[in-house]
């Protein structure tokens, strides 16, 4: 095949696995690396040592598979209609919705090891690949920009225009030369939605993020005490944030999404603080068990539970999105 059928291969492969969107890029350095550099320096990976390490391979990806030529980017959305809380007069938590489902790490690692498995038994030329879902020093929301699957805005995240931003990627990197797609447009205009939303104000700048003071850095990935001003200002979330997604216009008639494990399963998204407050290990390995909560560890869920709970009892909570103090925003061009 020349590259150009293999584009078109790869992307009907990916459409049969379940796949919303497929892309391809060069396996080259990322297009922000001083950025990247630059960020680390100043320390706005907080507490997350790991990032500092590798970092020639997050920002070349070829470093990872020696002999890369492309790099295909798989999306897959998550996005889903929240159920209405249970009326019970229970103080509950809210867990991001990445979150309410079954671990996507497994979910796309066993879509793209079927794609994977089909192309070497039907492809003639030897290869090789990588399967890298956040399990691998790649800067996977580069390589979706440099791929197509969408721009990164403002929030930092990747936004699509047809899938919004509750999607997964996942990265397989090859060794066969595959046509490469073109960036997309950024489509965020003026809009500045999401960094006037931010509760802990994360968002230094536009297109930049300082994640030692994110609510989602702070709930899953901070091991340590919390600050008490962070405290006060982290709501009722429990597991992640999703207030910058939820006041993205393009998220408002987002589609939703069609894998059935995703499904909101156990501890759900509206979690009883106390019941999470008095979990023990059987409780934590039993409940969570294939969920990606188990990213926290028991006793960072117990300390965001105490801290949740005394912020529902002063009235410190996320109000739904559309009484964030700003007026809706409107589509951008």
């Amino acid at each position: 095949m020349t590259p150009v059928e293999l584009r078109e291969y790869i992307m009907g492969l990916a459409a049969s696995a379940g796949f919303d969107r497929c892309g391809v890029a060069r396996a080259e350095p990322i297009g922000r690396g001083d950025y990247v550099r630059r960020w680390l320096a100043e320390g706005r990976a907080g507490s997350m040592d790991y990032l500092h390490r590798n970092v020639g391979a997050r920002l070349d990806p070829g470093e990872i598979l020696p002999g890369a030529r492309s790099v295909i980017v798989v999306a897959l959305s998550y996005n889903q209609p929240p159920p209405d809380p249970p009326e019970d007069g229970r103080s509950r938590g809210r867990v991001a919705m990445y979150a309410w489902g079954d671990d996507y790490h497994e979910v796309i690692r066993e879509k793209l090891r079927t794609m994977r498995d089909r192309m070497h038994a039907e492809l003639v030329t030897p290869f090789e690949t990588r399967i890298c879902v956040d399990t691998a020093p790649v800067i996977e929301r580069e390589l979706a920009a440099a791929a197509g699957i969408g721009w990164i805005g403002k929030n930092t995240m990747v936004l699509s225009r047809k899938l919004g931003g509750y999607f997964f990627l996942g990265v397989m990197l090859t060794t066969l030369e595959i046509a490469a797609d073109e960036p997309v447009v950024d489509h965020c205009g003026s809009c500045t939605a999401c960094l006037e939303a931010c509760p802990t104000q994360a968002f230094p700048a536009a297109y930049q993020m300082d994640a030692s003071r994110c609510i989602s850095y702070l709930t899953i990935e901070h091991r340590g005490d919390i600050s008490k001003p962070f405290q006060e200002m982290m709501g009722d979330w429990v597991f992640g944030c999703d207030v910058c997604q939820e006041v993205c216009p393009f998220n408002r008639k987002a589609p939703a999404t069609h894998e059935p494990r995703f499904a909101i399963r156990e501890p759900g998204l509206r979690p009883a603080l106390d019941d999470l407050l008095a979990w023990d290990d059987e409780d934590y390995r039993k409940k969570l068990s294939g969920s990606a909560m188990q990213r926290a560890k028991l006793e960072m869920l117990r300390r965001n539970a105490r801290i949740a709970i005394e912020n529902v009892a002063r009235g410190r909570v996320s109000p739904p999105p559309q009484e964030v103090g700003h007026p809706p925003p409107v589509a951008c061009p």
